[in-house]
């Protein structure tokens, strides 16, 4: 999609309602439910996180978001693609200013280059009890990533005509936290798969995307 196209469009976003569950449950494992159930004591005292799903113009004009592949480490998120985002600190004034931060750690965009348009539906994460808090931001320049190299991998930048694209939502079969394998809804983008929390917070955003598209 053109840049200019969707920038007309993407700030009527501001005026709609949220989606929350009934997105996330699109792509939600089977096995969410009852892992949140489990853990339905602890998640109360849940930590914060924020994230930043980024909107820009490519080198071409179209429309893009940016995601990331993380590093491999001793954790329940190792190696998976998520969005530029992380732990609130007690600095942050609040979890926008989290995923600003954030942002600029991890893929070296400041925020003076882009706007926040709007927060969407916070989403707990079991596995780490984490209450993540996602952002939609949009820059009306070309940005030139830098990524922090000690936790990115890889930046992944998908054109919003591929993420929109239905043929891109998928099954795949997982290894999961628990060392369980099972089949789950995911989106393949640029020859990644994505799934879990990332692909859930992903479903309300194309929901909303394509309530304005």
């Amino acid at each position: 999609m053109n840049f200019n196209t969707f920038l007309e469009s993407v700030v009527k976003i501001k005026h709609l309602k949220l989606f929350g569950e009934a997105s996330h449950a699109k792509m939600s494992p089977p096995y969410r439910l009852e892992l949140a159930q489990k853990m339905k004591e602890k998640s109360k005292g849940a930590k914060k996180a924020a994230v930043m799903a980024l909107f820009y113009p490519n080198k071409r004009g179209r429309t893009s978001l940016v995601l990331i592949l993380r590093n491999t480490y001793k954790g329940v998120h190792s190696a998976q693609v998520g969005f530029p985002g992380g732990k609130y600190e007690d600095d942050d004034e609040n979890l926008m200013v989290t995923a600003i931060r954030e942002t600029e750690e991890e893929i070296g965009i400041s925020k003076q280059l882009y706007d926040v348009l709007i927060p969407m539906t916070p989403l707990y994460i079991p596995p780490s009890n984490f209450l993540v808090h996602p952002f939609i931001g949009v820059s009306e320049e070309y940005l030139k990533f830098k990524k922090q190299d000690a936790e990115v991998k890889a930046i992944i930048e998908v054109e919003l005509s591929d993420f929109l694209n239905e043929t891109n939502n998928i099954t795949t079969r997982v290894n999961t936290s628990m060392n369980v394998k099972v089949d789950v809804p995911a989106f393949q983008l640029n020859n990644f798969i994505v799934w879990g929390a990332t692909a859930m917070m992903l479903s309300e955003l194309k929901d909303l995307l394509n309530e304005v598209m």
